[in-house]
């Protein structure tokens, strides 16, 4: 008897602990779910009642591409006027700023390149008029018998080369810019004039002038930039990784910086074919109608180009859930149980933001009440339960 009660207590004592293990089973694992599952939620009744279920919709979105531009002169309103001739700078009668008309003298030019080619001319005149003199009297002369034809022809070839090398020095000089009327004054007075004149090429406002009174030019050098700025481009840099959305016709919204709480609506009327290899961009423009030239050149301006519609996968804002910088929304998994699912999400629309992942097609999400959802799942995450 002695030796049985130690081992019927030992044996009470295993059954026991193994009463007490099974006892305590059921409850943990009851218990872990939830612990292994932060991202769960089983909404009570009145939780319930206070969310709204429903899909991620379909509307039509236009993507915004936001980006900096400035103001720019038309280009095919503007010209780079330039001196005919190599000469010395005598008189500037033109200003940055100032409205010019198409031919109006700019400045005046001290040049002897000009002076060699109205000589040049005038010898040639000469040389034709003596042509002339000689093949007529040739002509008298062959008609009385005095001279053989070979005669004549010799007198008359010498004519038609005389009469050509006039011609083309006539050219040079209109080469050099001087007009009809005053290539016709110096043939009439045989007075050579070294002064030559720059003259705008277009109307419009001189917006550069680059040169001084008593400097030298060339005839590559641009003296005077005179622009139409009746109507100016808005250019704007798009990125790249943008630039394959950007089209021909897509609408665009300007705000200049210079015009606070004013907007200027237009459309792009180009979009380069080229990237440009220093800064990776496309160059794009919009026209815009400058009238009262209140826009001027190198003005800074925000670009807002307006995407084609296209109909996208939306959420909208009330279903979204931000924690730690990532968007989550709450899909339903059981009647009453919901669960937090990060989504990757594009531009807002309205009150929704396009879905670009995250959710598979008929998935049922709660799109309204997602606040209070979450709220509630961090309180139970704080008691434990």
């Amino acid at each position: 008897m002695k030796r049985l009660i130690p081992m019927i207590s030992m044996a009470g004592l295993l059954g026991a602990l193994a009463s007490s293990g099974c006892g305590d089973g059921p409850a943990q694992a009851a218990a872990s779910p939830a612990a292994r599952d932060p991202l769960s939620i089983k909404a009570t009744p009145e939780l319930t009642a206070r969310i709204e279920l429903g899909e991620a919709g379909e509307t039509e979105v236009r993507e915004t591409l936001h980006v900096s531009g400035r103001v720019e002169a038309d280009e095919t309103r503007m010209a780079r006027v330039g001196s005919p001739v190599t000469g010395r700078i005598t008189d500037l009668a033109a200003t940055v700023g100032q409205d010019v008309l198409r031919g109006q003298v700019l400045a005046t030019i001290n040049s002897t390149d000009l002076s060699t080619a109205q000589l040049g001319y005038l010898k040639s005149l000469s040389q034709r008029q003596l042509a002339e003199r000689g093949a007529s009297r040739a002509r008298q002369l062959y008609e009385v018998d005095v001279i053989g034809s070979a005669e004549l022809q010799r007198r008359q070839s010498e004519l038609a080369l005389a009469e050509a090398e006039a011609s083309a020095t006539r050219d040079q000089l209109k080469v050099l810019g001087m007009p009809e009327s005053a290539i016709d004054r110096l043939a009439e007075t045989r007075t050579i004039n070294s002064l030559a004149q720059i003259v705008s090429s277009v109307s419009g406002t001189v917006i550069e002038r680059k040169v001084t009174e008593g400097q030298v030019v060339q005839p590559a050098d641009t003296v005077f930039l005179v622009a139409d700025l009746s109507r100016v481009w808005v250019v704007a840099d798009i990125p790249e990784q943008s630039a394959g959305a950007v089209r021909v016709g897509e609408a665009v919204s300007v705000e200049i910086a210079a015009f606070p709480g004013r907007q200027f609506a237009g459309a792009l009327s180009f979009v380069s074919p080229i990237v440009s290899p220093e800064t990776r961009t496309v160059r794009a423009r919009m026209d815009l109608p400058n009238s009262q030239r209140e826009f001027k050149p190198a003005m800074l301006a925000s670009v807002l180009i307006q995407g084609k519609p296209q109909t996208r996968p939306v959420v909208p804002i009330t279903a979204l859930v931000r924690e730690e910088n990532r968007d989550y929304v709450f899909v339903q998994i059981a009647a009453d149980s919901y669960r937090l699912r990060e989504v990757a999400l594009g531009a807002e629309s309205e009150d929704s933001r396009v879905l670009l992942g995250g959710l598979r097609a008929g998935e049922r999400i709660v799109v309204d009440g997602a606040f209070h959802l979450n709220n509630e799942r961090k309180r139970r995450g704080l008691d434990g339960g």
